[in-house]
């Protein structure tokens, strides 16, 4: 890498990444402190529309503005406002690729070009640039998969992978994990997808599993940890003494917090089980009239809740539910999502209602994967913890919170330094 500064200089092309004060992705953020410490510059270069908060930070006509938090610098690149509107959405995409093309360019000759570029997902058009802009300034750039897209995009039906749209998103895809220097998938078993295409070279294809790595999402222990003691909710229900089962999340049909309720039903004369739902979305109003209408006295809908307060909700649960549809994602590769790690964090046993491929509850005995995500087999696994012996219990929920120690940033940031070194060197 370059040998000109003391430190050297990454920078991160992530549309949607945000600091921690703010709603969005912060895994670049959580990247960007722990590789200051490690004698590394961050910048990272995200979208002045922020998506989660439907709010834009540039109402002029500057390209870009520039915030630091806690030494990492983020670069917001001026984007249209786009809403729930796909057509928007779109749009917004293809401003901030077209954006962030000028933006860098300018970047580089303020301030110098970067050892580095880390492109992720969850839209192609960040990584392309990511490539394009690493070969003109002559250095690598690494593409972090987040999700498998367009993969993602067919499960959902928004168009077939046999159309003209489907064959040009999959070129697309091919192009990019060519072109960049190393990959970065979040999932252990993303790897099985470049198999399934015939992509490898070991397939006669061109793209060397060899620069292949896998780094998941994560939790930053020591923050969790330090939320519990400082971000306390005054909730009657967590202080309750009773066994506390707890879903937090969006509550949308992906989310199918509807068989929880179902599953609550069945459990209705269990007077000690009660389950606290935390978060907002489409179906919340739905969901607090099936409540009322079916008197389910042991579920309580809590709403919005800051999410400063979710390590101590965590904490304080009984049994914390990963809770998704069976059939509307491939959980054959595993799962990355930021919740599983917190769950795991808070230490506390986890029931998910998918048995996910490379499976952490597996892994570290810390939770139970149900076959079939109904009702039923929810309010099951629910009974089979509450009326495990506390030993057992106590060993599923220290289990946990050893296996989120392999999942720590600190971890994680060490391993993104092996990938940054080895494609440098």
């Amino acid at each position: 890498m370059g040998e000109t500064n003391d430190y050297k200089n990454i920078w991160i092309f992530h549309h949607y990444a945000t600091p921690p004060t703010l709603n969005g992705f912060t895994r670049p953020y959580n990247f960007g402190v722990n590789l200051n410490e490690e004698n590394y510059k961050t910048t990272v270069f995200a979208a002045s529309y922020l998506h989660f908060s439907d709010m834009n930070l540039i109402n002029d006509g500057r390209p870009f503005t520039e915030e630091d938090h806690s030494g990492v610098s983020f670069v917001f690149v001026k984007t249209p406002s786009s809403s729930k509107n796909t057509l928007a959405r779109v749009k917004n995409m293809a401003v901030y690729y077209k954006n962030l093309l000028s933006v860098a360019k300018k970047y580089a000759k303020q301030y110098g070009k970067p050892d580095l570029i880390i492109a992720s997902s969850p839209h192609p058009l960040a990584m392309i640039a990511g490539i394009k802009v690493s070969k003109k300034l002559n250095v690598p750039c690494v593409s972090e998969v987040r999700d498998l897209w367009p993969e993602a995009i067919f499960a959902f039906g928004k168009t077939k992978e046999s159309s003209l749209l489907g064959k040009l998103l999959i070129t697309g895809e091919h192009w990019i994990y060519k072109n960049s220097d190393a990959l970065i998938f979040l999932k252990e078993g993303d790897t099985d997808y470049l198999r399934d295409r015939k992509w490898t070279t070991e397939q006669g294809g061109d793209i060397d599993l060899d620069k292949c790595h896998y780094i998941n999402n994560g939790v930053d222990i020591e923050a969790f940890n330090r939320q519990i003691e400082n971000n306390v909710l005054e909730d009657e229900d967590l202080m309750s003494g009773n066994f506390n089962v707890v879903y937090t999340g969006a509550i949308r049909p992906i989310n199918n917090v509807g068989n929880i309720l179902d599953a609550a039903k069945l459990l209705k004369d269990q007077k000690n089980i009660q389950f606290l739902i935390y978060g907002d979305g489409n179906q919340l109003s739905m969901l607090k009239q099936r409540v009322n209408d079916e008197g389910l006295t042991n579920v309580k809908l809590k709403g919005y809740v800051d999410k400063k307060f979710m390590p101590y909700v965590l904490s304080k649960s009984s049994v914390n539910i990963l809770n998704y549809s069976q059939t509307k994602y491939n959980w054959s590769r595993g799962n990355s999502s930021n919740k599983l790690f917190e769950y795991m964090a808070s230490g506390k046993p986890i029931i998910s209602t998918v048995k996910m491929g490379y499976c952490p509850l597996e892994k570290y005995d810390c939770g139970l994967s149900l076959e079939k995500d109904t009702p039923d087999e929810l309010a099951n696994a629910i009974m089979h913890i509450y009326e495990m012996p506390n030993e057992t219990y106590n060993k599923m929920s220290q289990n946990a919170r050893v296996g989120a120690q392999h999942y720590d940033y600190k971890v994680l940031t060490k391993k993104l330094i092996s990938v940054t070194e080895n494609v440098s060197s």
